[in-house]
């Protein structure tokens, strides 16, 4: 718990991180961080299609919307993401007595976390439940066959589309503003998970690299930090036990091979 702590005192207290142009790979090491990030993915792919002008775009954004859907459709996330932040919380209250904490930060997240728990709480699930909604749902439904949202099987789809821009922008935000409170503390939640972490540097022998974990200490996520330019890539698995991290050469020719390289590498272990 030391080593972790450190590190979420250090960002407390305000002290820049040195920001360099590199490649981060993420494995998640249970299964409500893994649905967290997917969620952070899906978020991000529909807020980056939304705002863009094209009839494409919009029909991304609505896939995003679906697979979002999809996910809540699989586990209760909301329930998952409130009692994450309760125990985030309990553990960042415990550093109010440190008095290398900047406390007028940590009340800052303290407060961000506290309203998010309470719109999570006062969520009615009916409110992301687009079922209801019988255009959304014939396109949903038409989505899952290949090729199955074309003009000519969906012409509703095909008007809405072909509206103003500015018309398709409101309503794929009315469509997504019942997930606000989900987006936010999904992405609160991530982001203390990564900046709970410690990173050292590591080599790794032979693109192989192995580690035991302290079981009473529980790592949330694995983060893999290497140079933008670098020719390798990391397959990285691992349970609460151990990881291993292989770095493979990249080809899109043949399968890639492990590297037979000495390769130096960042490893932050986050453990919020």
């Amino acid at each position: 718990m030391i080593q972790h702590q450190h590190k979420i005192n250090s960002d407390l207290c305000g002290q820049p991180l040195t920001k360099q142009r590199q490649m981060v790979y993420e494995q998640p090491l249970n299964e409500k961080t893994r649905s967290f990030l997917r969620l952070e993915f899906l978020f991000e792919q529909a807020r980056a299609h939304t705002f863009r002008h094209s009839s494409w775009d919009s029909r991304a954004a609505l896939n995003a919307l679906f697979d979002i859907l999809n996910v809540f459709s699989r586990s209760d996330i909301k329930t998952e993401l409130m009692k994450e932040l309760e125990r985030q919380a309990s553990f960042l209250d415990r550093l109010t007595e440190n008095p290398q904490v900047d406390r007028s930060r940590l009340d800052e997240v303290l407060g961000e976390m506290d309203i998010l728990i309470d719109r999570l709480y006062a969520m009615h699930n009916n409110s992301l439940d687009l079922r209801n909604n019988e255009f959304l749902s014939a396109i949903r439904q038409r989505s899952a066959i290949a090729g199955g949202c074309c003009d000519f099987d969906l012409p509703t789809y095909h008007y809405w589309l072909s509206q103003a821009e500015e018309k398709r922008i409101l309503d794929l935000q009315a469509w997504l503003e019942p997930f606000d409170p989900i987006h936010q503390a999904t992405t609160l939640v991530l982001r203390l998970i990564r900046d709970s972490g410690e990173a050292s540097e590591e080599i790794a022998e032979a693109g192989f690299y192995q580690r035991s974990l302290d079981s009473s200490n529980s790592c949330q996520l694995l983060r893999v930090n290497l140079p933008d330019d670098s020719p390798f890539f990391p397959e990285i698995s691992g349970g609460k036990h151990r990881f291993t991290i292989r770095f493979m050469e990249h080809s899109i020719l043949e399968r890639p091979q492990q590297s037979k390289e000495n390769i130096p590498f960042t490893l932050t272990c986050c453990t919020l």
